[in-house]
């Protein structure tokens, strides 16, 4: 595990004319180290623009506070969690499957 990331969890807010928007919070005080792995990434055209998404895998340490409605930050970039899933080979970790907020 050569990366460290933050989890983040929204909280309701607003902005400066009053409407109502999510602001992300940082869970963790303490550093998360994380292997992180680009299996795939895929183009489509929306609305006449392309977008780009990329798939990624967060391999972190087990953890209970971290679940599907978070999202994870890594230097500037930020994944929102799609799916939390166990690592099957030696039960200690666990893999956060995310696509990156472009």
């Amino acid at each position: 595990m050569n990366s460290t990331i933050k989890l983040l969890r929204s909280r309701p807010g607003s902005d400066i004319v009053g409407q109502p928007v999510d602001i992300w919070d940082v869970v963790v005080a303490e550093r998360v180290f994380a292997d992180i792995r680009h299996p795939s990434g895929m183009e489509t055209i929306r609305a006449g623009a392309s977008v780009s998404t990329v798939r990624t895998s967060i391999r972190i340490n087990r953890r209970r506070d971290v679940d599907a409605s978070m999202r994870v930050q890594h230097g500037a970039d930020v994944y929102e969690i799609r799916a939390v899933l166990p690592d099957e080979v030696e039960g200690q970790f666990m893999v956060l499957v995310c696509e990156r907020i472009v």
